[in-house]
């Protein structure tokens, strides 16, 4: 996501054409925690043909270093720069897409240009085939819409009317969630029946709900198997982090969620019978 919000209201949840995230089953059936796998938008046959460059790299490309000068406090990122890098060869777009996330009563969160996106890339060393960047910046906006998604249904859940707000977030490419943590574990003991890949990225997001309340989610990114033309399919496991008695009260009602649907389903079907 960008550095400064939007103050247009327009709407507008992504990584490279071919990324290799590693999703497991595990995690697709995880309760209400974890979202359903969630298809590319992107029509990868046509980026494969129009080029034969190398996929670009499989990581969110944006800078997640530790804060220092320039760095903004929202997002822990520096101001990424519209002008173009070095050696550049292709002209990228400026333009900055608008979300569907809101900061504050009166603004949304901005996605960087093609171009911000790309200076990231060259930031951190990275080699990417400029071909490559626009996809990949619809992708990362993809992603992130489709977090935001998750976290409303979590919020839904807690104050139905109000509107949520994330009011910052945070990076954290490499460093896995316990979550993450057990669920390798679980790969480790049982290879065959748990994925033993880690996700590719980690978020920490702050949404600001109704009162001025803050809540920590954190966000882990993996992928599912591709689609038969070879598109990408990402899964997302979303919850709040248990950092707050309200926060492991939700995560508790939502693991048992089912056992309960279950067990009051079939308690009506034993009392239907019983009354023949």
């Amino acid at each position: 996501m960008g550095q400064a919000p939007s103050q247009s209201m327009s709407a507008a949840p992504s990584a490279p054409a071919s990324c290799p995230i590693d999703h497991s089953a595990a995690k697709a059936s995880a309760t209400s925690a974890s979202s359903g796998p969630a298809k590319c938008p992107i029509d990868h046959i046509k980026v494969a043909s129009s080029s034969t460059a190398p996929p670009p790299p499989a990581q969110c490309p944006i800078s997640h270093d530790a804060p220092a000068d320039g760095i903004n406090p929202l997002n822990q990122m520096p101001t990424l720069s519209q002008a173009p890098a070095a050696h550049q060869e292709a002209v990228l777009p400026t333009d900055r897409e608008t979300s569907t996330i809101p900061r504050d009563d009166g603004a949304r969160w901005e996605y960087p240009s093609p171009q911000q996106f790309y200076n990231a890339l060259v930031r951190k060393g990275w080699e990417t085939p400029e071909e490559h960047v626009e996809t990949m910046v619809q992708i990362h906006n993809f992603l992130n819409e489709q977090a935001w998604l998750e976290i409303l249904k979590w919020e839904k859940k807690e104050q139905p009317e109000a509107e949520p707000q994330l009011a910052r977030f945070m990076g954290r490419p490499g460093e896995l969630s316990p979550k993450a943590r057990f669920w390798l574990f679980a790969g480790w003991l049982l290879p065959t029946r748990f994925n033993n890949e880690p996700p590719f990225d980690r978020h920490d997001w702050i949404v600001r709900r109704g009162g001025g309340q803050e809540v920590r989610y954190v966000i882990d990114y993996y992928s599912a198997p591709p689609e038969p033309d070879g598109s990408p399919v990402f899964s997302l496991d979303v919850r709040p982090a248990l950092d707050s008695v309200g926060s492991i009260k939700q995560r508790i009602l939502a693991a048992t969620e089912d056992v309960w649907a279950n067990f009051r389903e079939e308690s009506r079907r034993n009392s239907s019978q019983g009354t023949h």
